[in-house]
């Protein structure tokens, strides 16, 4: 049987309203290239990258589903064993940012409990057609207890980090359930004495 050429598969989704840049996102981290005239994704699109984290090889298959409220009823069971989820908005879009609060309900919806998620303001290389400040993002983020990034696809800002972060809060969570925990120290054997306070 051929070896498997990563450890751990972990499953993300990028979901927002249509339009905020959740391919060009997916596209700048897996191709490392940017381009402005993407067809409204279609239901669903998904690219696999390969990182690596802590000396272990992590093959990410990121799903990027459409905004569209069309395509809900498909997307709902992509919900199903994503481990990590990016909510997008575009700061230069305040009905992006709005829907943020309809997303977070349909991942408590569909998702399982324990997903890791994060909050991207995409789109922050357009400072001059800016309506959501940094300030916005933030707080809406620390509300919910999400980590939270301000991205470009364009100018390549933050697009890796982001993958990385939420990876890592995964494999974090993954060492907790897979590593046994520490056994408990032996009680003191009877013929012993033991001082108690």
């Amino acid at each position: 049987m051929a070896k498997k050429s990563y450890d751990l598969l972990f499953k993300l989704l990028l979901i927002g309203d249509s339009g905020v840049g959740k391919t060009c996102i997916l596209f700048r981290f897996s191709d490392d290239a940017f381009n402005t005239t993407f067809i409204s994704t279609i239901g669903i699109d998904f690219k696999i990258k390969t990182i690596e984290l802590r000396g272990k090889k992590i093959k990410l298959q990121i799903w990027d589903t459409a905004g569209q409220e069309r395509f809900h009823t498909i997307t709902t069971s992509y919900y199903r064993g994503a481990m990590g989820i990016m909510l997008v908005y575009d700061i230069t879009n305040s009905k992006s940012f709005d829907n943020i609060a309809k997303w977070l309900r349909n991942i408590q919806e569909h998702a399982n409990e324990d997903v890791e998620k994060m909050i991207l303001g995409n789109k922050c290389d357009m400072e001059d057609k800016r309506v959501i400040t940094k300030e916005r993002g933030e707080s809406i983020a620390r509300e919910n207890g999400i980590r939270f990034l301000e991205t470009s696809a364009k100018t390549n800002v933050n697009i890796e980090k982001a993958f990385i972060d939420l990876s890592e809060s995964i494999l974090d969570k993954k060492v907790d359930i897979q590593e046994p925990r520490p056994l408990p120290e032996p009680a003191p054997n009877p013929g012993t004495k033991c001082c108690t306070n």
